[in-house]
């Protein structure tokens, strides 16, 4: 699970299964997704595939065979893994999961005639070892009165006296940070809802609310 749908959290969260297998294969497949881009590759994705030495392949509209694949796949996560559980948090998806896939991934596969945890060896004897492309997201901002810069619709606070100057502002998946001068001056844990604030450079302190907007997921189930 990934906090949006923005072109630099999908990359994120592509590099981090690649991480996690330790290899890039030849093709990733994408269907419709402005992210990574329609009919022609956003410039993001095409310095992330090339880094990568990977293809991002776009399917076509009306092409069953490759968007059933795909769908074969997310309905499988959902009918196996997705049914019947309870979700504290996005984070606590992401950790469910990634303890349910060395279980699903030990049994026989029939269409494969082995188990997947068996056939891995063989996949990453053919690909590539992964290089770390760039996937954060990166801005550089003069710092207003109110001493909050936004992030995908939420604020996080910095220290008062960096009011008027410049500051660099990053997030990958997890955290957002600001500095200066290559100095960190916040750090904050990334908030995954929207219209929220962080304040104080405390990670995962919610305190403040913009508006009616300001939302909190307390609770996420399937």
């Amino acid at each position: 699970m990934l906090p949006s749908k923005s072109t630099p959290d999908l990359l994120g969260g592509m590099w981090s299964l690649l991480q996690d297998a330790q290899a890039v294969p030849a093709r990733l497949l994408w269907d419709n997704e402005t992210g990574i881009g329609r009919g022609r590759l956003t410039d993001p994705a095409a310095s992330f595939a090339g880094v990568l030495g990977t293809e991002i392949k776009l399917l076509k509209a009306r092409d069953p065979e490759s968007k059933g694949m795909v769908e074969r796949m997310n309905r499988f996560f959902r009918q196996r893994f997705m049914q019947g559980r309870r979700f504290a948090s996005p984070h606590d998806f992401n950790a469910q999961l990634d303890a349910w896939l060395p279980i699903a991934n030990a049994r026989h596969s029939r269409s494969r005639r082995a188990k997947p945890s068996e056939l891995i060896d063989q996949d990453r004897a053919r690909m590539r070892a992964p290089i770390a492309p760039e996937t954060v997201f990166r801005t550089t901002v003069r710092l207003p009165r109110d001493y909050y810069v936004r992030v995908f619709t939420n604020d996080y606070s910095v220290e008062p006296s960096m009011i008027g100057r410049l500051v660099d502002v990053t997030a990958d998946l997890e955290t957002v940070t600001v500095s200066h001068a290559g100095l960190v001056i916040a750090a904050h844990e990334r908030i995954w809802a929207r219209a929220l604030a962080s304040s104080d450079g405390a990670r995962g302190d919610l305190s403040r609310h913009r508006g009616s907007r300001g939302r909190v997921w307390a609770g996420w189930s399937c």
